[in-house]
């Protein structure tokens, strides 16, 4: 029995399925700065008004709001390398476009071309988004989804800080236009690895008709035993990691008194190399301990390690106990989000995958939209110490609702890759 598990990790760890992962989790992360802080950073250095560049910020709406026209995705296939791929290849295309077309604008002679630009390629880019959780939810099998979903995450971080920190470099180099010439010739090559890439298996027939898209989709979850209970559960399993989250940046500066660098240094730069590292070990340990017990785990994990914080509101500034805060709650974070991954893909029927992935992500953003407002009136009333004690306290219904509905998660994650072949479905009823 431990030659198979041993033989089966190392099939997975090898497969085409989950190295494509990497690249395309690389695509999918490689636009978000480029209409977003990099651009920021290029309209600022061209002494544009910071009214202008705060309009600039609106950009980001696609991101918000993609699962709207998600169901398009889903009803209508390209003409060419599927229903996956052909949009895949459609997106990443048109934001290979955005970025050429905005290496040859100027900030300073046209700033309104370059917004339009910007917004393009945010359109494009959470639509590439919508698409690639959908590929990657329909090509993994069941036990590489953990996996899958951890090199997806490490290839989209990748990617961030490519187009991040390494673009802010060569743009201090070789100019912006350069930097963005540069970085289409980059989606260029995803584009490569999406011709690469492997189909999904079976038929996976879509929608027959774009109203079927649009409805279909949140009916059939509805329909399902404990829909309720599971939508609770996609709200609360991250529900107290986020609130911890959405103000340690503030308490390590304010709260326990460290320095900007400090918190630069470890904070973020370490964070980011615990968030991957805690993806990387959570994505291998589910390939042997399964959906269910790598959610109960890892989400204890996430309960605990915000304790660690209460910890240092209680003693201050402590570099040991701020680097083992840090790293234990990023590593858990991670090991959480691969989990997380995991579930909703496991959730989704494969009919509708981009559209019900698409509102299950929207349903797990409430938490963090509407739990920062009122974090800062949290730590005014009851301080530090026990605003990371509640934060410990809000994991908990997550991780029981993971315990009650582990009978239909278990049934989620077993069903078949492949709705069964229709060929009714291929033909359009619009």
């Amino acid at each position: 029995m431990a030659c198979a598990v041993r033989h089966d990790y190392r099939e997975i760890l090898t497969n085409p399925r989950v190295a494509a992962m990497l690249a395309l989790g690389f695509a999918s992360g490689l636009p978000l700065a480029l209409s977003g802080g990099t651009l920021q950073a290029w309209l600022a250095t061209a002494d544009v008004d910071i009214k202008t560049i705060g309009v600039f910020s609106l950009v980001g709406l696609p991101y918000t709001i993609k699962f709207l026209w998600a169901p398009i995705m889903d009803r209508y296939v390209p003409p060419w390398f599927g229903r996956r791929r052909g949009w895949l290849l459609l997106t990443q295309f048109a934001v290979l476009t955005g970025l050429a077309f905005m290496a040859t604008l100027s900030p300073g002679d046209a700033v309104m071309a370059l917004g339009a630009a910007a917004l393009w390629i945010a359109f494009f880019s959470a639509s590439q988004d919508i698409v690639f959780d959908a590929y990657r939810t329909d090509v993994l099998r069941p036990p590489e989804r953990g996996l899958g979903a951890a090199v997806s995450v490490l290839g989209y971080r990748v990617a961030m800080l490519v187009s991040g920190a390494l673009a802010l470099i060569l743009a201090d180099q070789v100019g912006w236009q350069l930097t963005y010439r540069l970085m289409a010739a980059v989606m260029a090559l995803m584009m490569l690895v999406t011709l690469i890439s492997p189909e999904p298996e079976g038929d996976n027939v879509g929608p027959r008709s774009l109203k079927e898209a649009v409805v279909a989709p949140l009916s059939e979850f509805l329909s399902r035993p404990g829909a309720l209970a599971l939508l609770a559960l996609i709200v609360l399993y991250k529900f107290g990691d986020a609130f911890a989250g959405t103000l340690t940046t503030a308490f390590l500066i304010k709260g326990a008194g460290f320095t900007p660098t400090d918190v630069g240094a470890i904070n973020k730069g370490m964070g980011v190399l615990a968030t991957l590292a805690g993806a990387l070990v959570g994505g291998s340990l589910m390939v042997r301990m399964g959906l269910v017990r790598a959610l109960l785990l890892f989400g204890v994990l996430q309960a605990v390690t915000n304790l660690l914080f209460v910890g240092l509101a209680v003693t201050g500034k402590n570099y040991p106990l701020m680097v083992a805060a840090i790293a234990g709650e990023n590593l858990a974070g991670g090991m959480g989000t691969v989990a997380f991954v995991a579930l909703l893909m496991a959730l989704c029927d494969h009919r509708y995958t981009a559209t019900q992935y698409a509102l299950f992500t929207a349903f797990a953003s409430m938490a963090r939209v509407f739990i920062g407002p009122p974090s800062g009136l949290v730590v005014d009333a009851v301080g530090w110490a026990n605003f990371f004690s509640m934060t410990f306290l809000l994991a908990w219904p997550g991780i029981w609702l993971v315990w009650r509905m582990r009978a239909v998660v278990i049934r989620a994650e077993a069903r078949p890759q492949a709705m069964p072949s229709q060929k009714a479905s291929t033909v359009s009823t619009d």
